[in-house]
């Protein structure tokens, strides 16, 4: 009997931004707060920044589609 039975592997590319819900908040930002702006300096990137992220905080909707766009399913979701 294999001892790890109970767990199965993905073995994804090393680099895959469009499996990655995160990419899709960057794009939201970069579309948003981040965009056709000159920064003055880091802390002027930091203030946009989090504005941006406190803009789309709340808004489960956005969250909620940038986790759809992977194609992945939450292991919650997975039936055998």
């Amino acid at each position: 009997m294999d001892a790890h039975d109970w767990i199965t592997a993905y073995y994804l590319p090393a680099y895959a931004p469009d499996l990655h819900p995160v990419e899709g908040i960057w794009s939201l930002l970069w579309r948003s707060s981040q965009s056709n702006t000159a920064f003055t300096d880091p802390d002027h990137l930091m203030r946009v920044l989090r504005r941006g992220l406190r803009e789309i905080r709340y808004r489960s909707d956005l969250i909620d589609g940038c986790l759809a766009a992977t194609r992945l399913r939450h292991p919650t979701h997975i039936t055998s």
